[in-house]
């Protein structure tokens, strides 16, 4: 018997309804470690110097991507192959996926944590000009191993769709973080205070924080699989109606999986590090020293890139928890539920990420004043420059998990391969001929991912027959966060005129602003009645729109 259409169109809401609840806790969760992650930096930046700052993070880029190499992307591919095999009744083939996924992360994992180890010193001197960066980096390197083993926990119950595990070990992994790492900051640079370079030593005192925050978090899923396991033995065990996988063919599945997501993230993260090496190279070729190169790179990776990452984070959830989502309505054949899914993804993410990009330009000078207590006019400009990036970023992390799960993964590898050439060619004019020094990176920043979102949405457009929505998905949500920004900075300038306060300003501008903007996009029907109860808290809302008479 057909489904009746009304039937059809609950379900459909329900289950996106669930997409977005499920990528909404890990939203929160991204952006409570983020913020945890912004309150640690600013007593970091203080014990470090920003020249430490900047060597902390040139030892993380390095880091980075090691780990995109060996593992970042297994808990996307393992939720993929889990959620796929879930929806056939695979049971005895979801355990086998779970196997050769742990086996994997160990091998690749420990191999890369070698690599990092015996070779940091070259890599770090040769090619980012900054010897200083590694002992930092060494320090870190055994966190790749932690971090493989976590990740395929992570993507066993991300692919089982629930988000709870993985949230609550992002947020104790970077609450141990944080407490560590300004703790052994601190230490480090009073226990090393006679050493050449003191710095290098309290740059490793964070980036062991990034390893003992691995570790603990590593306890709680393995834990949590422990309790899993024991009261779902039974359904563990459970014989499924087909012949099971042979291991050749998990492997395979497993490894034909994991490449093109490891070959797109690693192309896609490696701006960051092409970033710092070019830097180095151009900047050490026009004479300025380690230190000074330290500094700035500081400026824009320990402040600009940090603060900017924030609202990204809520992409990078959603983005997370769509692929599984997408796979099901794949594997079902209902192209109307993937198209409605990427839709209210899309649009829930712009909702967030184009007022957080307008508040951080029109705000640029406060926010840093506030939040790092940096008042200099370059990290402002840096801020107000690459604003535009929050928004591609965005766009860019939730189109890239769109072509993942509709197994276009290659076109993700290469959309972000052509993206990385045109931003080397910029960076390089930039910083060599137009001597834009740091500008440069910001600039290249935000064509990068603006280059790349053009691309996917090309793609996706071709492959589902799929147009985004423009009009409330873009244009009104730009339209309220115009008007709010113009609400932020006339709030900021009046009540700071009167007071001389930069804090009473932003606390007083800020929650203005988002009330503002939750008014205006109301009034504007950027959102439906239909669309809100969708979205995280949209009942809630909902409620208290119709009090108000807005709805």
């Amino acid at each position: 018997m057909a489904k009746h259409p009304a039937s059809t169109d609950a379900q459909k809401k329900a289950n996106t309804g669930n997409l977005l609840v499920q990528g909404s806790i890990l939203a929160i969760a991204g952006i409570l470690v983020r913020f945890i992650g912004l309150l640690y930096k600013i007593p970091m930046i203080r014990i470090l110097g920003q020249e430490g700052i900047g060597y902390y993070n040139t030892a993380y880029e390095i880091y980075n991507i090691g780990l995109i190499l060996s593992s970042y992307s297994l808990p996307l591919a393992m939720s993929k192959l889990i959620a796929a095999r879930r929806v056939r009744r695979q049971y005895q083939d979801v355990e086998r996926v779970y196997i050769s996924g742990m086996a994997f992360s160990a091998a690749a994992g420990g191999l890369m944590t070698l690599i990092l180890l015996l070779g940091g010193d070259f890599i770090t001197a040769a090619v980012f000009k900054s010897p200083s960066s590694a002992l930092p980096l060494k320090v870190m390197a055994p966190t790749i191993f932690v971090f493989s083993i976590m990740g395929v926990i992570r993507g066993y119950f991300q692919g089982r769709g629930n988000m709870i595990p993985t949230s609550v070990s992002q947020i104790l992994e970077q609450v141990v973080h944080a407490v560590v790492s300004i703790a052994a900051s601190y230490a480090f640079m009073d226990w090393f205070a006679n050493q050449p370079n003191v710095r290098s030593y309290g740059a490793a005192g964070g980036t062991l924080g990034t390893l003992c925050g691995a570790l603990v978090a590593l306890l709680y899923l393995a834990f949590m699989m422990l309790l899993y396991r024991k009261y779902n033995a039974r359904t563990l065990c459970r014989r499924q109606q087909i012949p099971p996988e042979s291991w050749p063919q998990v492997y395979s599945a497993l490894l034909f999986t994991l490449t093109p997501i490891i070959l797109s993230q690693f192309v896609y993260q490696l701006s960051g590090s092409v970033d710092n090496s070019l830097f180095g190279q151009i900047m050490d070729a026009k004479g300025l020293a380690e230190s000074e190169r330290a500094t700035l790179l500081g400026v824009y990776g320990g402040e600009y890139r940090l603060l900017s990452n924030v609202p990204v984070a809520i992409a990078s959830s959603l983005g997370a928890s769509m692929i599984p989502s997408i796979v099901q309505s794949r594997t079902r054949h209902n192209l109307r539920e993937v198209k409605y899914k990427i839709r209210m993804t899309v649009k829930f993410n712009m909702l967030i990420a184009i007022p957080c990009a307008v508040g951080m330009g029109v705000l640029a000078g406060p926010i840093m004043q506030l939040i790092f207590h940096d008042s200099s006019k370059l990290s402002a400009s840096l801020m107000q420059i690459g604003a535009p990036a929050v928004v591609f970023f965005s766009l860019s992390t939730v189109t890239n998990a769109v072509l993942q799960g509709i197994d276009r993964m290659s076109k993700s590898v290469t959309h972000s391969a052509i993206s990385l050439g045109i931003h080397v060619i910029f960076i390089y004019a930039m910083l060599k001929y137009l001597d834009w020094n740091v500008y440069g990176l910001v600039i290249g920043n935000v064509t990068f991912a603006l280059v790349v979102c053009i691309l996917n949405w090309y793609s996706i457009g071709r492959v589902l027959h799929y147009r985004q929505e423009v009009r409330t998905t873009f244009l009104l949500p730009l339209l309220a966060a115009s008007v709010m920004g113009m609400a932020a900075r006339g709030t900021y300038q009046g009540i700071f005129t009167l007071s001389g306060s930069n804090t009473i300003a932003m606390l007083t501008a800020v929650p203005l602003a988002m009330a503002v903007y939750a008014v205006l996009i109301v009034v504007f029907r950027a959102v439906t009645e239909d669309e809100l109860p969708e979205m995280p808290f949209g009942s809630k809302l909902l409620r208290l729109f119709k009090k108000l008479h807005m709805m």
